[in-house]
Formats: structure tokens, C-alpha cells, sequence
């Protein structure tokens, strides 16, 4: 709790300096620019892909590859961290990433995941996994459970030893499979696959994952975008499902 007030305040006063510093640039770069801001920005950080107005006059939040930063509107003084409304309570940052994420999952298609459960699940949950994980092998073994508490499991993959690894090959045979989800319980029991090569959306779905800031496996991404790092067993995971549900609705 003090380290979260600490931060806070450092948040506070960073935001106030910014205020200060870019109240200037209105004029400039009015919030209603936002074409003309993302231009400024990009001319020095190309990676900026989308502008947003932020509460703070002269400070706009700046998507760039997966990750949310704020800066100001000639480009010159960035930060990086939550923003947080102290009046209202609220973390401004955490949902606008949530939404983020879970605008890229969407993207991907579940034509280009495996999954298991049926589609009028309760709750569905996208998940990166590793063939050769011990948690996410831990998981699966338990898929039956998950999905009759209600929860569908979409499969991304995520070799966490990069692409061309073995893990990489093992999660390629597996989509090229005829029968994808026969091959990933295989797999995940340590089955050697016949090695096969088609084309697949595994290369994809590694580099969404390490742009999502995804670190190990198995990461959890819930229908709100967000994610959860590690194993959950199905009775904790149903209660957390239904809790935060709940509290959205």
C-alpha cells in the first residue's frame, strides 16, 4: 500500500511537470489534432501506431507495438507507468490496455486457434502455450474440468524458446495435424508427433505474444483483455471468472 501511494504521488507530480511544460502546446496541437499530433509523434518515434487525448492538457496516451505510453504533443518528454486518477480512484491505464489486448486477440481469428469447448461457454479464455511446459501440460490434463465449469480454452502458441526451436517444430506438426486438438493432447503427454509442415499461424502468434508482453507460459488472457500470468486450477479460475463479471456488470 505505501509503495502504491509513493508511486502515486511520483505519478502526481510527473503529470503536474507535464502539465506545466506542455500547456503551451495546446494551442499548437489542440486535442481535437489528433491526426496532426500522431504526425509529430511518429516524425520521432515511427513505432507510434494510434494517439489518444488523455485528461491532462498536453499529454496524450501513445500506442506503441503493444504497449501503452504517454507524451507530450511535440514528442519531446515521454513516460511510462499507470495513470491514475486520484480524484475518482481509477487506474486510467490498465482498462485502455485490457481493450488493447483484447482487440489484438480478436484479430487473430479463432480459425487460427485451437480450442476446446463449446462455443456457448460461460466464460471463454485465450491462452499462450508452450508444447513442452509443465504447467501448461498441468492444464490441459485438467481441460475436462475447466470446460465443465463453464470455460472455453482457446489455444495461441507461444514457444518460449523462439521460433525454429523444437518446441516451435512440435507446435507446427500439431496444427498441421488433421486433428488439431487430438494432436496438442499428444503432444502435451509428451507424444512424439510425426514432424509435418504446412502453412500456420504459429510464427504470428509468437510474435503477438512477445508484443503483448508476454514472458512465460502458460499467460492467461481473459474476455476483458486481461492477463493473467501462470496456471490456475479450474475452481479458482470459475470464481475470478464470475467475480470479475459481476463487477462489469
Amino acid at each position: 500500500m505505501i509503495e502504491t501511494i509513493r508511486a502515486a504521488r511520483v505519478l502526481l507530480f510527473t503529470l503536474l511537470l507535464l502539465s506545466m511544460v506542455s500547456s503551451a502546446l495546446a494551442g499548437e496541437q489542440p486535442d481535437g489534432n489528433l491526426d496532426g499530433v500522431l504526425k509529430t509523434l511518429q516524425e520521432r518515434l515511427p513505432e507510434i501506431s494510434e494517439v489518444t487525448a488523455t485528461p491532462v492538457p498536453g499529454v496524450y496516451e501513445a500506442l506503441m507495438g503493444g504497449q501503452i505510453i504517454y507524451i507530450t504533443g511535440d514528442g519531446r518528454y515521454v513516460f511510462q507507468g499507470d495513470l491514475l486518477d486520484l480524484q475518482e480512484e481509477k487506474n486510467l491505464t490498465k482498462p485502455r490496455l485490457n481493450a488493447i489486448n483484447a482487440k489484438q486477440i480478436a484479430a487473430v481469428g479463432e480459425e487460427n486457434m485451437v480450442i476446446f469447448g463449446p462455443k456457448d461457454a460461460k466464460h471463454t479464455i485465450t491462452v499462450f502455450t508452450d508444447i513442452d511446459c509443465g504447467y501448461c501440460r498441468k492444464l490441459h490434463k485438467q481441460m475436462k474440468q475447466y470446460n465443465d465449469e463453464g470455460i472455453r480454452i482457446r489455444y495461441l502458441f507461444f514457444p518460449r524458446a523462439g521460433i525454429g526451436s523444437s518446441a516451435y517444430d512440435k507446435a507446427v506438426s500439431v496444427w498441421c495435424s488433421d486433428d488439431r486438438q487430438q494432436a496438442m493432447t499428444d503432444a502435451k503427454k509428451g507424444i512424439a508427433l510425426p514432424r509435418k509442415q504446412c502453412d500456420n499461424p504459429v510464427s504470428d502468434e509468437y510474435r503477438l505474444g512477445r508484443k503483448m508482453g508476454v514472458t512465460g507460459t502458460p499467460t492467461l488472457v481473459l474476455e476483458n483483455g486481461e492477463m493473467i500470468p501462470g496456471y490456475l486450477p479450474p475452481k479458482r479460475l470459475i470464481r475470478l471468472l464470475d467475480q470479475k463479471k459481476e463487477a462489469a456488470e
